[in-house]
């Protein structure tokens, strides 16, 4: 219960998973969540009962990423293996065959608004675009960034992290062109940025001990940078 803290299912109930979780989230109807990880499959459990709805396996390696289309009627799984899949929800059955590009890791995957568009983010420096109702590949957005990436809430933006020089860089997804300046002003290496729900800001943590607060359109750092941590 997010108002009291308490458990509304007993813990013991969703011990399914032997290995390391690496993502969860609700359904957009709120009735199921789906998780996945280590154990290469991702499964859809009932918020009700905390009893397990399906498992989706098919990958071969870690799953670290899903998403649900904006109606709820598919899902789709990034795994370690390189490959996407599209599953329908409600029957847990695959969509198509495996979606295949990225040759590494894919850390954040996200439908589009209107669930046409499946946009992913892999670690092989590539973002690639996919069909959402079929999964077949819709192109290349962007190559060789060699940095973190990361995808806005609704697809429309893509952003990642320039290693060599501590920038972040924001694309339209739709239009493949960017969008404003060069994120500037971390002095270290960048671990971790998120978009804010309306993707109007990006926030971002860096070894330089800051987080900083930027504007997605101008590109430039909004305020102070929160200063705290000390190591």
């Amino acid at each position: 219960n997010v108002r009291t803290g308490d458990p509304i299912i007993m813990e013991k109930a969703w011990q399914s998973e032997l290995t390391r979780v690496r993502f969860v989230m609700f359904s957009p109807d709120g009735k199921h969540i789906a998780s996945g990880g280590d154990d290469k499959v991702t499964r859809i459990w009932d918020i009700e009962t905390g009893h397990p709805v399906h498992t989706l396996e098919g990958h071969t390696e870690d799953v670290r990423c899903g998403a649900y289309s904006p109606d709820g009627m598919r899902f789709v799984s990034g795994s370690k293996d390189g490959t996407l899949r599209l599953w329908d929800a409600r029957s847990g059955l695959p969509i198509g065959k495996p979606m295949i590009g990225h040759i590494r890791l894919i850390g954040s995957v996200v439908f589009s608004a209107d669930g046409s568009l499946i946009t992913s983010a892999s670690v092989d420096g590539t973002i690639r675009l996919w069909n959402g109702l079929t999964g077949e590949a819709s192109g290349e957005l962007l190559t060789e960034h060699k940095g973190g990436s990361l995808l806005s809430p609704n697809g429309n933006l893509a952003a990642f992290v320039r290693a060599r020089d501590h920038t972040i860089h924001i694309w339209d997804v739709k239009a493949r062109s960017t969008v404003g300046e060069p994120l500037k002003g971390h002095t270290g290496a960048i671990y971790s940025f998120t978009f804010s729900a309306d993707e109007r800001f990006i926030y971002s943590c860096s070894r330089d001990r800051t987080i900083r607060r930027w504007d997605v359109l101008t590109g430039t750092s909004i305020g102070s940078p929160l200063i705290g941590h000390i190591s």
